[in-house]
């Protein structure tokens, strides 16, 4: 049961993060045949994070390179609000997440750390949707 619980976990967070990836990378998409997955690994080397978890698993490690790519070429208040619509949509996935967890587990500490997600990337939530409507006039 522990196993399918980190596959499903696994799973949904490659889905979040491939959505989030495919809206960041569509948005900035350049146009037709001027880009490729190829030049885009060349530009970057090695994919930009080292941590095993998503190493091993080459759809999340996809989809978190694509993230970042979709910041490329912004900067000042343009990446500023990409990066709160960014963690807003990442937060809720998590938020989602841990939903799901509490609904699968009995795990004493697992319900805790769910909770504790819940709890805090809420309060991050509302924070940054209220960042946007202040600084950008939007949410």
């Amino acid at each position: 049961m522990e196993n399918k619980n980190s596959t499903l976990m696994i799973g949904l967070l490659a889905l979040i993060l491939g959505l989030l990836g495919g809206y960041f990378f569509g948005v900035n998409a350049r146009p037709y045949g001027s880009f490729s997955n190829e030049s885009m690994y060349e530009e970057m080397g090695e994919h930009m994070y080292g941590d095993e978890v998503i190493d091993r698993d080459g759809a999340m490690m996809h989809a978190m390179d694509e993230m970042m790519i979709g910041f490329r070429g912004k900067s000042g208040v343009e990446y500023e609000e990409a990066f709160l619509r960014g963690m807003i949509v990442h937060h809720l996935g998590a938020i989602e997440m841990a939903e799901e967890l509490l609904r699968q587990t009995e795990r004493p500490e697992l319900v805790e750390m769910a909770n504790n997600i819940i709890s805090a990337q809420t309060a991050e939530v509302d924070m940054m949707k209220g960042w946007l409507s202040e600084w950008y006039g939007n949410n």
